[in-house]
């Protein structure tokens, strides 16, 4: 995990808070970092974000899920998924 991976992460935050999600970053119990996302009009719908590489962040379940390069396109991807019906 590099300084790169932890900035990529922090640009995700803030773009999900622009959004209106509650985001921020945490590390798990090894220390490695990742953005917990929720969506604050619907609590049950959570995301954890992780970064694995320099290139993408990851879905919690392991898929890559977008390019590092555009966090405002990944975080309209969480978005859309942590949207409660009728949003």
């Amino acid at each position: 995990m590099g300084d790169d991976d932890f900035g990529h992460l922090k640009r995700l935050v803030s773009e999900l808070g622009s959004m209106g999600l509650h985001a921020r970053l945490v590390r798990n119990q090894s220390g490695r970092p990742y953005v917990r996302v929720i969506n604050p009009k619907a609590t049950s719908l959570s995301e954890h974000v992780m970064c694995r590489s320099e290139d993408y962040y990851w879905w919690s379940w392991g898929e890559p899920m977008h390019t590092t390069q555009d966090p405002a396109g990944a975080a309209t991807k969480v978005a859309r998924v942590l949207a409660a019906v009728g949003e």
